[in-house]
């Protein structure tokens, strides 16, 4: 049976896929964003192998995470779940970078750098990422007025893009990104139309399956199903620039093999 780590598992689609992957029979570490969430855990935390706690929008915090996971052992498989969408201002991060960035696309990239590299990645993105061009000319919201849903749709193209260069530079592993589609979460809210077993059934079934169409790499998949995404996101330039700002961003550089 494989082991997961999942980032943002204490609710939502994190915690709809920890428990469809422990009902499977195979085995889970848990992400909380603080001790305080790891309490509404319950007895979720005790079926699994660990909870590793740290806030994604500290850079420090997420090389923390990293090394939490990695004195676990090394996982089969990691799903970047972890996400957050309206936020009213920039924010500073304790590095001084946008909250929606640090959050939904550098902290990611950090622990595909960081955590000891496992057989599959999966990233969870959106179809608004179609909304995400251009980003390159001003990632960290220092000279644009800020625009909420800009720079989700933005850090999503971003998922999508490090998701479909990871097979150019580490060709024995399965990298994915997964639109779940909007979904009845704290986030979505609930009036989204699908549910959270919906929402969770492709990562997980990415993460462990073993039948053949899950054992492909770099693909966007949205309930199931193959789809085409934003042209930038599978462009080998743009995906190229947007590692190399995220390694000078954060200080952590991405192996090329």
């Amino acid at each position: 049976m494989a082991i997961v780590f999942i980032t943002g598992s204490t609710d939502g689609l994190g915690r709809a896929a920890a428990l469809s992957l422990l009902d499977q029979g195979h085995r889970v570490v848990l992400h909380a964003r603080s001790t305080d969430r790891v309490t509404s855990l319950g007895e979720l935390a005790s079926r699994c192998e660990g909870v590793v706690v740290g806030d994604l929008q500290s850079g420090a915090e997420a090389r923390g995470i990293a090394d939490q996971v990695n004195a676990i052992g090394r996982m089969d498989a990691v799903i970047h779940n972890a996400g957050v969408y309206t936020q009213r201002s920039r924010g500073s991060t304790p590095e001084g970078h946008a909250v929606t960035l640090a959050i939904n696309t550098l902290a990611p990239y950090m622990l595909t750098a960081l955590i000891e590299r496992p057989a599959r990645l999966i990233y969870l993105s959106s179809g608004l990422h179609r909304g995400g061009a251009g980003s390159l000319n001003d990632l960290d919201w220092t000279k644009r007025s800020w625009d909420s849903a800009k720079a989700y749709a933005e850090s999503k193209l971003h998922a999508v893009a490090l998701a479909s260069a990871l097979p150019r530079r580490w060709p024995r592993i399965l990298s994915n990104a997964v639109d779940p589609g909007w979904a009845r979460t704290k986030m979505g809210g609930a009036g989204a139309p699908v549910d959270v077993q919906t929402g969770q059934a492709t990562q997980s079934w990415l993460a462990v399956g073993d039948d053949p169409a899950a054992l492909v790499s770099g693909r966007y998949w949205h309930h199931m199903q193959q789809q085409e995404p934003a042209g930038e996101a599978v462009d080998p330039g743009f995906q190229d620039e947007l590692i190399e700002k995220l390694g000078e961003m954060t200080g952590v550089e991405l192996p090329r093999s």
